[in-house]
C-alpha cells in the first residue's frame, strides 16, 4: 500500500517537553548564570567622585589656565577640572560675563567658546 502526499498529513512544530524535563533546563540554566556571576565578581570598580563646586571665575589662577586652552567645551572644562558638565557650563557663562572667555557658536544644547583677546 502506497500512501501519496494527499492523504499523509505532516504534523509540524515542535514536541513539547514534559514537566521533568523543564525542571532539569532550568536547573542547568540557573547553575550557568551563577557561573557566570562568579566569573565576573571580583574586586568593585572605585567611582570617581566629581566634584561640585564650580572653580572660581574671579580667579586669577584659574582664568590664566583657561586662556591657554584654544577652544573651550564644558566637556573639556568638566574633566580639567574634574568637575560635573552642569556647572562646567554656569562656570563658562560666568567667564563670558566676566569677558575672559567669547562664545564662538553653539546652541541652547552645546556651545563653544574661545579665550578673549587681551
Amino acid at each position: 500500500m502506497l500512501r501519496t502526499k494527499k492523504q499523509v498529513k505532516i504534523m509540524g512544530g515542535k514536541k513539547k517537553v514534559g514537566i521533568k524535563q523543564m525542571e532539569k533546563q532550568q536547573v542547568k540554566e540557573d547553575e550557568s548564570k551563577e557561573a557566570k556571576k562568579k566569573e565576573k565578581a571580583g574586586p568593585p570598580k572605585e567611582r570617581k567622585s566629581v566634584g561640585i563646586m564650580a572653580p572660581d571665575a574671579k580667579n586669577e589662577k584659574i582664568v590664566g589656565e583657561i586662556k591657554k586652552m584654544n577652544v573651550l567645551t564644558p566637556y573639556s572644562v568638566s574633566t580639567k577640572y574634574n568637575i560635573r558638565i552642569s556647572i562646567a557650563k554656569d562656570f563658562l557663562e560666568q567667564l563670558e560675563a566676566n569677558g575672559a572667555v567669547q562664545l564662538v557658536s553653539g546652541s541652547h544644547n552645546f556651545k563653544i567658546y574661545k579665550p578673549a583677546a587681551s
